[in-house]
């Protein structure tokens, strides 16, 4: 091996190097299983489209849209002073206040369902406490707006449930995470990470 190496010239060298260290932050970056907004990427399988993620089950297409407020927040006399709110998917990091937006997509038809809403704390991936229930009711305008008071870090999931066109039970699931790991803060901005490594990589080999 440490022949076939000192064989090599200098510019295979220096490619093979920074070819093996892309790879190794590339691989990183797909353990996150992260995807370009820095979300688990199976979170959303629809994406974020036009300023509002979207969900799909085999039986409804929804956006889905959140305005966080820190619990700490205390609204300033003067309007004009007052912050600015950030539209999340999911993730939320602190415990607050979440103005939720649910919009009905696709089928039509889903505005004339009776659609029943829960929020539930998480232990371990199953349901420990629901902390919240609308009863069932139909949303003619196709628009379902809810006010949620979350208190403590950990998992959630918001039920959208009802029955769709063919009378078959559906539950569309939507996952809220309050606090994120500390790595999930660096996530977003590998790629760039990658070129600035790729940067210095080709400045050190270079002059070998």
């Amino acid at each position: 091996m440490d022949s076939i190496w000192a064989n090599l010239s200098t510019g295979m060298r220096r490619f093979l190097i920074l070819s093996g260290s892309l790879a190794v932050i590339v691989a990183v970056g797909l353990q996150f299983h992260v995807s370009s907004q820095g979300d688990v990427s199976d979170t959303y399988p629809k994406g974020f489209r036009g300023g509002t993620c979207t969900i799909e089950s085999d039986s409804l297409v929804i956006g889905y849209s959140g305005y966080f407020i820190p619990g700490d927040y205390e609204i300033p006399e003067e309007a004009t002073g007052a912050m600015s709110v950030p539209v999340l998917c999911g993730k939320i990091p602190s415990p607050g206040i979440l103005d939720v937006t649910i919009d009905l997509l696709y089928p039509e038809s889903a505005r004339e369902w009776p659609l029943t809403m829960a929020l539930t704390k998480m232990e371990g991936g199953t349901p420990s406490n629901t902390l919240l229930t609308i009863p069932p009711r139909t949303y003619e305008s196709g628009t379902i707006t809810q006010v949620l008071r979350i208190a403590e870090l950990g998992e959630y999931r918001l039920y959208l449930s009802g029955k769709d066109e063919n009378q078959t039970d559906f539950t569309l699931k939507i996952p809220i995470t309050v606090g994120t790991p500390w790595y999930e803060g660096f996530a977003q901005f590998w790629p760039m990470f990658v070129l600035v490594v790729a940067a210095i990589l080709y400045q050190v080999f270079r002059k070998l």
